[in-house]
């Protein structure tokens, strides 16, 4: 038996010494491989290491907390038989201490340990819990002293029954206060909506609803403030018409003829009176009692100057807020993180553990799911390159097609928009009839039909391109689907404020303000009723076509580029028909509220997530810059100069009389002068302002400045945190060159006679 185990012994001593040798071998190859290996590392290498300041934050030996807990345990026991108080315990502070535990001071410890219990054991419930979550103690220290402290029968009463008022009083605020931040989140428009729709479909589609949300908000803005300023008074006091003896059909509710034509929704309705609302003197300060009456007492209200200054505050506020709502989305989109660091945050600081209800949590989940795969495609990044010869044939094919097929769309609308009017001059010498109404719509009929035939052909095109980085597809194809909305609204405006605003008489018009506010009445009624067909009919027949005659699995991905740009052309159409149509962005808001809840439909039910996931970090920017220059931009010149260089109609509107739109600022300005002279200094001011245009080109400038200055900020902002990264990368690169550099001098100074037998480390740099 004594042999066996001899036997057994030297079997084992000689397969470790095997194990040993092996390992002895590997650990020489990682030697070579890696020159910062710890096994290598000498004593005074590693008592170097434990002293950096990387490794020394956070270390602090249970031991020093727990003896300044205890300390501050008994000065607050003291505290508390002196003043026979409960008082609020401070966080212990653990600043300034550099002791490391070693194995030496477990009884120390543990000794240390029971006079903290016994200290917390004497003290009040409230302060035991107070004092025990101070203590930046591990989740598994604090529960064993809790349960030490609380072993008691006493502790036991005190923790159920004795808990301070003030405590539940807290908690209760803590509940009510969560609460209202619940009701306040829910109440945001579309939360929970566009949760389920970002985290199904990604950031990209989820950006396309956010945008609808943003331009609801800038129209109700609109409509409030033209409602209030303008329509209302109006409405208040009527002017007097003569009653239309046109026939009723329902045709004009989307011609905008007829009874509509006389109403406080086109411009012809405003008259260019004031109005005269008296006081008796007794009430003029309390201001009660009025009528319409002419009483040297009197509040009066012009129309025209209410018409003029309230079109142009809501475009100057419009473009403040679009500029400052550009810069904003600027800083939040240009933000240099790698994917790494996103992809880290992502996977362990994503998830809220308040989340309790089993929508929320597959809500949650599916968001960050999404964003996942998203952070995880710019990680994988990479397009693969085609030949460059091929590649740039197809891509010049590409757009030759789509800049030819926008130049002959233009042209074709521009004929067919002539071609029209001719035939509605002749319709106006002969007798009206159902047939004549619904050939005002066959202008925006075309148009919208362009609108939506030739994206499809742009898709079609972008399909011959091959992109591999959808980001790039959706790119070019909002630059070509831009082009060409561009192009359209280019010749339209030029139609109705080059031809007929400039030659009204001849186009048989009277009022050819309110007759341009019927026309984008009208192009922006049938662009919506075409955008209905197309998502109910076309996105659910296409899905049908792709999943029985293709027979393709899979169902289309929505269509980012297009209906982004639809929602910038219908908000450009109501921004130029503001001043023509007081209540259009009324109009805009129905039609935003149905194409939400339109769209999010079909979404769910005839469309899916893309294929390759990729993540939309600057699509908000790039909508809200897309809005703000070509459709704002455009607007705002288009109007400016509809109110400075074109005469107004001679027998309609507020500005009837006058030879421009913004001298009624000067009539009224120069009638002030008259009736008071200590106001002269108003007219002096218009003049400067208004009728002066430099004053709009240098607020123009200043706005573009401030977008520049903007940019330049953030640019600088992102060099500068690259910087930073580069900066941090190097530093852990010096420190490992450091640390090679004190193993060679430490190795040198103990083999200082035999520097061949001792291990050179490899890539050292001098």
């Amino acid at each position: 038996m004594e042999v066996l185990t001899t036997e057994g012994r030297d079997r084992l001593a000689s397969h470790m010494s095997d194990v040993r040798e092996q390992a002895d071998e590997r650990s020489e190859e990682s030697m070579q491989t890696n020159l910062l290996v710890r096994n290598r590392w000498s004593a005074a290498t590693l008592r170097v290491l434990s002293s950096m300041p990387s490794r020394s934050v956070g270390q602090q030996s249970r031991l020093e907390i727990i003896s300044q807990c205890n300390i501050r345990s008994t000065q607050l026991r003291r505290y508390h038989r002196q003043t026979q108080d409960v008082s609020l315990s401070s966080r212990p502070s653990i600043r300034g201490y550099g002791i490391e535990a070693d194995s030496e001071d477990v009884c120390e410890e543990e000794t240390k340990r029971q006079e903290l219990v016994n200290n917390l054991q004497s003290l009040s419930a409230g302060d035991r819990v107070r004092m025990l979550r101070a203590t930046p103690l591990s989740l598994a220290e604090k529960t064993k002293l809790r349960k030490r402290v609380f072993s008691d029968k006493v502790g036991q009463s005190l923790l159920s029954s004795q808990v301070p008022c003030c405590s539940l009083l807290k908690r209760a605020l803590y509940h009510i206060l969560f609460g209202c931040l619940f009701i306040v989140s829910s109440l945001q428009l579309w939360q929970v909506a566009l949760k389920r729709l970002g985290g199904r479909f990604g950031t990209g589609v989820l950006s396309y609803f956010l945008f609808i949300r943003t331009l609801l908000l800038f129209n109700v803005f609109l409509f409030l403030i033209n409602g209030l300023f303008l329509v209302l008074p109006q409405a208040i006091h009527p002017p007097l018409h003569t009653p239309s003896s046109h026939r009723v059909t329902g045709l004009e509710l989307f011609t905008g003829t007829g009874y509509l034509s006389n109403s406080v929704m086109f411009y012809g309705y405003y008259t260019n009176s004031t109005i005269n609302t008296s006081c008796r003197p007794d009430e003029a300060t309390a201001g009660t009692g009025c009528s319409t009456t002419s009483d040297p007492h009197m509040m009066a209200y012009n129309i025209p100057l209410a018409y003029f200054f309230t079109i142009c505050i809501t475009f100057f506020i419009t473009g403040i807020v679009l500029v400052y709502s550009m810069s904003k989305s600027f800083g939040r989109s240009f933000r240099v993180f790698k994917s790494q660091g996103n992809l880290a945050i992502k996977v362990f600081c994503s998830w809220d553990f308040k989340v309790s209800k089993k929508m929320s949590v597959r809500l949650q989940s599916e968001n960050i799911t999404t964003q996942l795969k998203e952070l995880l495609s710019e990680v994988k990044g990479g397009e693969e390159e085609k030949g460059r010869l091929s590649g740039m044939a197809v891509h010049l094919l590409a757009w030759s097609i789509s800049l030819g097929s926008t130049f002959f769309c233009a042209l074709g609308i521009h004929c067919f928009a002539k071609h029209m009017h001719l035939r509605r001059l002749e319709d106006v010498e002969g007798e009206v009839s159902l047939v004549h109404e619904a050939r005002l719509l066959a202008l925006p009929g075309v148009v919208s039909c362009g609108n939506l035939l030739l994206p499809g052909l742009f898709n079609l095109v972008s399909w011959m391109e091959n992109f591999n980085s959808p980001i790039v597809r959706l790119y070019v194809s909002i630059f070509r689907n831009l082009l060409l909305k561009v192009s359209i609204l280019g010749v339209l405006c030029y139609h109705w404020l080059g031809k007929i605003a400039a030659e009204p008489q001849q186009h048989g018009l009277q009022c050819w303000e309110s007759f341009v506010g019927q026309e984008l009445y009208r192009f922006l009624l049938v662009d919506f009723i075409f955008t209905v067909l197309y998502t109910v009919f076309g996105e659910f027949i296409w899905k049908l076509f792709s999943q029985g005659v293709l027979r393709r699995r899979r169902k289309p991905v929505f269509d980012i580029a297009r209906n982004v740009l639809e929602l910038i052309y219908g908000q450009t159409l109501t921004w130029l028909g503001v001043l023509f149509t007081p209540l259009l962005p009324a109009v805009q808001i129905l039609k935003l509220l149905l194409l939400f809840h339109m769209k999010k439909s079909s979404l769910l039910v005839n469309c899916q997530a893309s294929r390759k996931p990729w993540r939309a970090s600057q699509m908000s920017t790039l909508f809200i810059s897309l809005l703000c220059f070509p459709s704002f931009l455009g607007a705002t010149v288009s109007v400016t100069y509809t109110i400075w260089t074109i005469k107004p109609s001679s027998g309609c509107g507020p500005f009837r009389n006058l030879p421009f739109m913004f001298h009624s600022g000067k009539q009224w300005a120069q009638e002030l002068k008259s009736t008071n002279p200590k106001l002269a200094w108003l007219n002096w001011v218009h003049g400067c302002l208004v009728e002066n245009p430099f004053f709009l080109f240098l607020m123009a400038g200043v706005f573009l400045m401030v977008i520049y200055v903007q940019t330049q900020i953030l640019d600088g902002q992102r060099k500068i945190i690259s910087l930073l990264q580069d900066q941090i990368e190097n530093e852990g690169k010096d420190k490992k060159f450091l640390i090679t550099r004190l193993q060679a001098v430490h190795e040198k100074r103990q083999y200082p006679l035999s520097p061949s037998s001792r291990p050179q480390p490899q890539g050292s740099e001098v």
